[in-house]
């Protein structure tokens, strides 16, 4: 265990040598690299930089992640895709997309909120379909926070996580108030326009 502890010390001097930016590239590489363990990452920038400046950082980090991942696929992967499909094939994939691309903007932010939702896969599929920019990017800022909130508390507090079952109806609560929150701003904003 004390091995443990100083390969984790280790990282976190590390990472704050680097600085604030050294914690936005270690989530966003996680982004581009979806076998990479997000919520250690997030626990090492809160654990470098602080409860706030980590989440924040880790936030701001998945947002432009996703978002990068969402253009590749949409401006540059989506024609090759089309192109190799078989025109059956086309066909499944399009009935796909298409519901991919109606997708309700509240059920997309609870989606995009539950923390074991693999982000790399939704950042994909959206990118592949024709939902609207707008509305991915909205729908990640809301449901990302309570994602980034998971992982970074259970992340740096693992342990007191598993014994404590409050902790999960904090992230219930927070899903539940990004719902909350999507339904608002759909109407507000007019997401779906």
């Amino acid at each position: 265990m004390e091995r443990v502890a100083e390969i984790i010390n280790t990282v976190v001097l590390f990472l704050q040598g680097l600085g604030i930016v050294g914690g936005f590239f270690l989530v966003l590489l996680e982004s581009i690299i979806p076998a990479l363990p997000l919520s250690v990452f997030i626990a090492f920038n809160i654990m470098a930089f602080g409860n706030i400046t980590g989440l924040i950082i880790s936030y701001v980090a998945t947002i432009v992640g996703c978002v990068l991942s969402f253009l590749l696929f949409r401006y540059v992967i989506k024609d090759k895709v089309r192109k190799l499909l078989s025109a059956k094939s086309k066909k499944k994939v399009d009935s796909l997309m298409k519901k991919i691309s109606n997708i309700d903007f509240n059920l997309l932010v609870v989606i995009i909120a539950i923390p074991f939702t693999p982000a790399f896969l939704v950042n994909i599929a959206a990118g592949l379909s024709d939902i609207k920019i707008r509305k991915f990017i909205i729908s990640i800022l809301i449901g990302k926070i309570a994602m980034i909130y998971f992982w970074g508390y259970i992340g740096a507090n693992l342990i007191e996580s598993l014994k404590n079952p409050i902790i999960l109806i904090k992230i219930l609560v927070i899903i539940l108030i990004a719902y909350v929150i999507s339904k608002i701003l759909e109407k507000v904003i007019k997401v779906e326009e």
